[in-house]
């Protein structure tokens, strides 16, 4: 069974420019399998210096703010082991190695070990809205792929977590899901 864990991975290029991006983590028994989509900046990063941090927060306007192309600019810091960035809201980082590179002219998948693990604050889990805002923000990010039948299936389905259990946050980026996904089909163009 894969174990795929939400996260947001911030990654930097030689120059040391931070790049964040949602993306799923595969847990491996000796740390994750990260698996970004060819093209992708956050490949070009990894491929460039060997090195990402994976970030745990649940702030879920970053996942939205980052599918949605409406921010990209969340605050980081400096990590403490690796030449990289850390989300400064992130609840618990861990700075990672890749150990192995398994090409693919799609999806390259990289091995990657944990050399640092940091835990900040707690978390305290998701609210059925929070994790509602992930599950928009995964459709968003395929909606090059999915028929448009399929997102309003699912959008309509998570809309009943939004309306119960949403705060100002979640609102604010559940919004901008919903306005990326009209843009969408106003313009057709694919999703940043």
């Amino acid at each position: 069974m894969t174990f795929i864990r939400e996260t947001i991975i911030t990654s930097c290029d030689a120059a040391g420019n931070v790049h964040v991006a949602p993306m799923g983590a595969t847990v491996t028994e000796t740390g994750y399998v990260l698996a970004p989509f060819r093209p992708s900046r956050t490949l070009d990063n990894l491929l460039a210096t060997r090195c990402a941090v994976v970030n745990f927060t649940d702030d879920v306007r970053v996942f939205a703010g980052c599918v949605t192309g409406r921010r990209r600019d969340w605050p980081t810091v400096p990590a403490e082991r690796i030449r990289g960035a850390v989300l400064a809201g992130a609840l618990t980082h861990e700075e990672l190695e890749v150990a192995a590179v398994e090409d693919d002219g799609v999806r390259p998948r990289l091995d990657c070990r944990p050399v640092h693990l940091v835990t900040h604050r707690p978390f305290r889990g998701f609210n059925r809205a929070q994790a509602a805002v992930v599950e928009g923000a995964i459709l968003v990010s395929r909606l090059h792929l999915l028929p448009p039948e399929k997102i309003d299936r699912e959008i309509d389905y998570l809309s009943i977590a939004i309306g119960k259990t949403a705060g100002p946050v979640e609102l604010e980026a559940w919004g901008w899901l919903l306005d990326r996904i009209a843009e969408h089909r106003a313009g057709g163009e694919k999703a940043p």
